[in-house]
């Protein structure tokens, strides 16, 4: 007896079910799980744990934050959760044309939990970060198109004809005088802040004022006198795409040899040694760019200088 055609396709439709429910379900995954505990690929399989003392200390493919103690090497920055969270491996998604901070709200405390409602640009978090590496490792953290603050030096200059014309009015959008002050839990104006700019082309430079609306201006950045290749290296002041970068460049573990050598009472002429000891080259000799593995390197320098 021939079976009705509706009930032969959901019998065909299961068959091809269980065919690859056991194909892609059951031998697909025991065959990748084989082959990932072959000799060279079982390390990474697992996830490329370090241990010292019989404890786990961290993985050689997940970065992690040294920032505790000054004789260690720094990672770079991270925009995953609170920094390096495997939970929430992310990028900023914040573009090169990231360059206008929203200012927060004065009346609001910024360190509550609802914060004060500010965001930093892209341009502002490496003016920052660039700034605070500087200090921290002793050598000039200026870059073009920053303050000498740590903010985003860029104007909205404001024209008689919209986009020409002469100049009417100039605002440095990143830098505000008025500020939370926590002891009065209201807002303060601190009438010494001064902006990165007396005069633009002739016009006094003002403050930025919350709530005031700069969009009929012209954002206009303005570059400054810093170097055209700073001190401070890219990857000290960027954070990678995945957020959980193990890296960093050659040139960024060098900036801190000076801090690191000096915490651990040695030389950083000995520190460099070590550094290159733990540089890689690129991937088949042209994929990629150098780099130094923090988690290893300071388990190295725990080792050798305690």
């Amino acid at each position: 007896m021939r079976l009705p055609t509706w009930i032969s396709a959901h019998l065909a439709a299961l068959r091809a079910l269980a065919v690859f429910t056991v194909v892609l379900g059951i031998a697909y995954p025991l065959l990748i799980t084989a082959v990932a505990q072959l000799p060279g690929l079982k390390a990474n399989a697992h996830g490329s744990i370090v241990e010292r003392d019989g404890r786990p200390v961290g993985s050689t493919l997940l970065g992690q934050a040294f920032d505790g103690h000054p004789g260690y090497f720094r990672s770079r920055p991270s925009a995953a959760g609170a920094g390096y969270d495997p939970t929430a491996t992310s990028a900023s998604n914040l573009g090169p044309e990231s360059v206008v901070d929203t200012l927060g709200d004065p009346a609001l405390d910024p360190d509550s939990t609802d914060g004060d409602g500010g965001k930093r640009s892209l341009l502002t978090q490496v003016c920052t970060r660039s700034k605070e590496v500087g200090e921290r490792e002793g050598v000039d953290g200026s870059r073009p198109f920053c303050t000498s603050g740590g903010l985003g030096a860029v104007l909205a200059v404001f024209r008689a004809e919209g986009l020409n014309g002469p100049i009417t009015r100039v605002v440095s959008l990143n830098e505000t005088a008025t500020r939370y002050d926590a002891a009065a839990k209201a807002p303060r104006k601190d009438e010494g802040v001064r902006p990165f700019l007396d005069t633009y082309q002739g016009v006094r430079v003002e403050l930025a004022v919350f709530g005031e609306d700069y969009s009929k201006g012209v954002v206009t950045p303005v570059r400054g006198a810093a170097p055209d290749k700073p001190a401070v290296p890219a990857d000290a002041v960027t954070a990678s795409g995945s957020g959980l970068d193990p890296d960093i460049t050659p040139e960024y573990a060098k900036l801190q040899l000076a801090r690191v050598a000096k915490a651990r009472d040695t030389d950083p002429a000995t520190l460099a040694k070590l550094v290159d000891e733990h540089t890689t080259g690129r991937a088949l000799g042209f994929i990629g760019e150098p780099a130094v593995n923090v988690l290893e390197l300071n388990l190295a320098l725990d080792q050798r200088y305690p």
